[in-house]
C-alpha cells in the first residue's frame, strides 16, 4: 500500500489549502472504502501529531487545535482523502502526513501506512 500527499505549499495567514492523499491498490480482499484514514503534522522541533481522522463511515474527528477551520473528507471511488484547510495560521506550518489502517483509527501513531509527507508554510 502506498500514499501519497499533495498539495502542500506556502500560504499566507488567513488563506486556505486543500490536501490530498491518494491511495495505491490495497491488497485483494480489502478495499478503500473500509480503511480508516487519518492527517497528521510535525511542526519543526514537535512531535508529530494527529489533527484529524476519517472512519470507514465517514464519522470524522478533529484536534481542538484545528476543529471549526480544518474538514477531513474521502472519496472512496477515487481511493483519496482531503483535508481543506481555511483560516491557516503559522502555527499551521508543519509537515503534513497521511494515514491508513484496516482496524486502528486512533489519535497515535499506530497506522500501518504512511505518506511521505507535504509541507505548509503558513506566513
Amino acid at each position: 500500500v502506498q500514499l501519497v500527499e499533495s498539495g502542500g505549499g506556502s500560504v499566507q495567514a488567513g488563506g486556505s489549502l486543500t490536501l490530498s492523499c491518494a491511495a495505491s491498490e490495497f491488497h485483494s480482499g480489502f478495499v478503500f472504502s473500509t480503511w480508516c484514514m487519518a492527517w497528521f503534522r510535525q511542526a519543526p522541533g514537535k512531535q508529530r501529531g494527529g489533527i484529524a481522522v476519517i472512519d470507514d463511515d465517514g464519522s470524522t474527528e478533529y484536534a481542538a487545535s484545528v476543529k471549526g477551520r480544518f474538514t477531513i473528507s474521502r472519496d472512496n471511488a477515487k481511493n483519496t482523502v482531503y483535508l481543506q484547510m481555511n483560516s491557516l495560521k503559522s502555527e499551521d506550518t508543519a509537515l503534513y502526513y497521511c494515514a491508513a489502517d484496516r482496524f486502528y483509527c486512533g489519535w497515535g501513531d499506530e497506522y500501518t501506512y504512511w505518506g511521505q509527507g507535504t509541507q505548509v508554510t503558513v506566513s
